[in-house]
Formats: C-alpha cells, sequence, structure tokens
C-alpha cells in the first residue's frame, strides 16, 4: 500500500472511492475542500491510501487552521459533521492516521481532530456529547405523513391554517436563507458565516443541495439548508426568526424538508448536530429522529488537551453576551472573519 498526497488530478479517484465505499460520508466528496478553500482561505489536504496499480483503498481528508485567538489545529473536517478517515479496513486506517499525524507534527499543529461516524480503536482520546438525529424515510411522504401521530399532524397543520407558505430553490433563496439565518446566530451570540459560503456550495453541488424558506406573506421567517449524498437529506443549517414562533414555522420548514426527501429518494433524512436532551434534540425525535452517536477523536501534542471552542466555554461567556448585543448589520460584517477560524 501507498500512501500519498492528493493533487488536482486525483480528485476524480477520490469521489469514485466515496462513492463505492460503504463508510464514507457526503463530506469526503472532495469538493467540499474547495469550498472550504473558496470561502475561507484554508489549505484543503487529502490523504490517499492506494494499491500499485493506483486503485484507491482509502482516504483522509483534512484542513489545516491557524489563528492567533483559536490555535493552530488540523480538522477532518471543520464547519461540517462528519469527515475523518474512510478506509476499507483496520490496517488502512491506521495508515492513514499515522501518516496525517507526522503532518499535522509537521505544521506544528497543537491537534488533530478526526470527526468521526464510527468510533475507531486506536484508543485516541474522543468526545461523544454530540449526536446525530436520523429518521429513515418511507418512500413517498404520504406513508410519511400517515405514520406521524395525531398530535405532530395538528402541529403542522398550525403554520398552514395561518396562512404561511413555502419555496424550494437554490441561488434565488439564498438572500431570504441568509438574512434569517443571521438573525438567529445574532439571538444566540454566534458569529455568522460569510454568504459566500452557502453561495460556493450551492454552485458547486448544483444537483444535490437547496433551499426550503417558510414566508408569512413575503417576509421570510424560517428556512433551511439542504445537502444530499449517499442516501441521506440533511439539514446542516436550520434557522428561524423567533418573533413569528407563534406561527410555528419550524414545523412547516420541516414537513416540507422531510417531503422533499421522500420525493426525491433519500432513504435517510439527517436532522444534524444535537446534544442527548436538549431542545433541539427534544424537537426533532417527535418527528420519530433517532439518535446516532458521533464520535470526534483527537490526537494531542504532549501534555496538551481537548479543545473546548464553543459557546458554552465560559472563557467565552461575555463574548457571547455582547455579540448578543451587536445590530445584525454588524454581526454580518465582523462573523465572517471570526467564524472562519471557529471549527
Amino acid at each position: 500500500m501507498n500512501i500519498k498526497m492528493a493533487e488536482i488530478q486525483d480528485h476524480e479517484r477520490i469521489n469514485n472511492y466515496v462513492e463505492r465505499a460503504a463508510s464514507s460520508s457526503l463530506y469526503h466528496d472532495s469538493n467540499w475542500g474547495t469550498v472550504i478553500e473558496k470561502s475561507f482561505g484554508h489549505k484543503y489536504y487529502c490523504l490517499i491510501c492506494e494499491e500499485e496499480n493506483g486503485f484507491v483503498r482509502g482516504i483522509l481528508p483534512f484542513v489545516h487552521m491557524k489563528s492567533r485567538f483559536f490555535g493552530n489545529n488540523v480538522v477532518s473536517l471543520p464547519y461540517f459533521n462528519y469527515g475523518g478517515v474512510c478506509a476499507d479496513d483496520d490496517i488502512m486506517e491506521g495508515l492513514l492516521i499515522e501518516r496525517s499525524v507526522e503532518i499535522t507534527n509537521e505544521l506544528g499543529a497543537n491537534h488533530m481532530e478526526l470527526r468521526q461516524e464510527k468510533r475507531l480503536g486506536n484508543g485516541f482520546p474522543v468526545k461523544t456529547s454530540k449526536v446525530s438525529m436520523r429518521l429513515d424515510l418511507p418512500r413517498s411522504a404520504e406513508d410519511l405523513w400517515k405514520s406521524f401521530s395525531s398530535k405532530l399532524r395538528s402541529q403542522i397543520r398550525v403554520p398552514q391554517k395561518a396562512g404561511l407558505t413555502t419555496r424550494i430553490g437554490r441561488l434565488e433563496e439564498l438572500e431570504s436563507f441568509y438574512h434569517v439565518f443571521s438573525i438567529n446566530m445574532r439571538h444566540l451570540g454566534t458569529p455568522v458565516y460569510p454568504k459566500r459560503f452557502f453561495q460556493n456550495i450551492l454552485e458547486i453541488f448544483p444537483e444535490s443541495t437547496w433551499i426550503c424558506s417558510v414566508y408569512s406573506g413575503k417576509t421570510p421567517v424560517a428556512s433551511g439548508f439542504l445537502a444530499g449524498g449517499k442516501k441521506m437529506l440533511e439539514i446542516p443549517w436550520a434557522s428561524s426568526i423567533r418573533r413569528h414562533n407563534k406561527l410555528s414555522p419550524n414545523m412547516l420548514l420541516y414537513w416540507t424538508c422531510l417531503s422533499i426527501a421522500c420525493e426525491r429518494g433519500y432513504s435517510i433524512f439527517d436532522f444534524g448536530r444535537s446534544t442527548v436532551g436538549e431542545s433541539t434534540y427534544r424537537f426533532k425525535e417527535q418527528w420519530g429522529a433517532k439518535p446516532f452517536q458521533l464520535h470526534w477523536h483527537y490526537w494531542l501534542r504532549q501534555g496538551g488537551e481537548m479543545p473546548d471552542i464553543t459557546p458554552r466555554n465560559p472563557k467565552y461567556k461575555l463574548a457571547v453576551e455582547l455579540w448578543k448585543k451587536l445590530p445584525v448589520t454588524v454581526t454580518r460584517v465582523l462573523g465572517p472573519h471570526i467564524i472562519k477560524n471557529i471549527p
């Protein structure tokens, strides 16, 4: 077996491997590396494990992130729920990880983070605080509707009776999505991604990404970004404007997204990452979604600790509270410069 760093001409081979590999996720596609480089300027790498004839048997994509305030680290992959090593067996997996550790050292990084769906058996420290909430889908939206409890169906009817409407689109819905998303992120005290990040995704993945927005009249009140791959449709970013919550726009948003997933032949809907027991977990659970354990593994430089770059970290409490008080227009300007360095 040979371990090599991928070059541009290797991306087609990588994506062919991702299509056939049972343990790959949609974020193993090398085009997500293009999204990251174009949106944030970070260097994207991908290691390939190949046979002598060039047949790919495993990959490990990662991104090098270095900033004064958030440190020097390697992540597979930042901004998304999944990534990590994907290989045909444990031996190839180990070879890829061994080489990635060497590169992490060469880059002077303090740690490497592998965002895995399955648990690695190499003894790396691991965080298991997050789960992915997933729902197995029937063949039709009608069958899915019939599977819901009468209470859930009644909750979906609330925004419908209030006259809320939905639109499914791509670039034509980007302004509405970003309007709702940036307001919600400010409310949470979290820096917002640049609009070009979502535009790049839509342009680079024209056949597997969409935006679903909910409107009250002409005003967007909820919106979600959809990305599909490997028979699974995921909603990694969804938001609503809180002053409209009495109309339950989120119920209509998620029902519409689930309907789209059924209509377009996806077999699983991923509601995104959650912490067990929190409000977002319970919201997703009511749809019938089940938790799928995520494993974020870490290689740490000697004496290092697992990072905690989250709003829950007490050291960021004051910054979070101050951010909530800023005008949304200001957060849209400042946010992208901060969030680019937060994986």
